[in-house]
């Protein structure tokens, strides 16, 4: 999906709402900008609930003392692009 949209006053940009549909972008969430080669980027969408997400990785309810190494671990491979 592909769509072309406007920069604006202060360089804003509006997502169309059948991209935040598809993507079940809200108000308030927060996504990553990454600048990709010389003239292209990304808006990639990050988990609302990190914490929903490690226990999806660790496949158990997180728990601080013992899952630590491995959120780090995830977090700076695949959370940090």
């Amino acid at each position: 999906m592909s769509t072309i949209v406007r920069v604006g006053k202060r360089y804003t940009i509006v997502i169309p709402k059948e991209v935040r549909e598809k993507l079940g972008l809200k108000e308030g969430s927060k996504l990553l900008l990454r600048i990709y080669g010389e003239k292209s980027l990304i808006l990639e969408p990050l988990p609302d609930n990190p914490f929903k997400v490690l226990e999806e990785v660790i496949g158990e309810p997180y728990k601080e003392d013992v899952d630590e190494k491995k959120a780090v671990e995830w977090l700076m491979k695949d959370a940090s692009g």
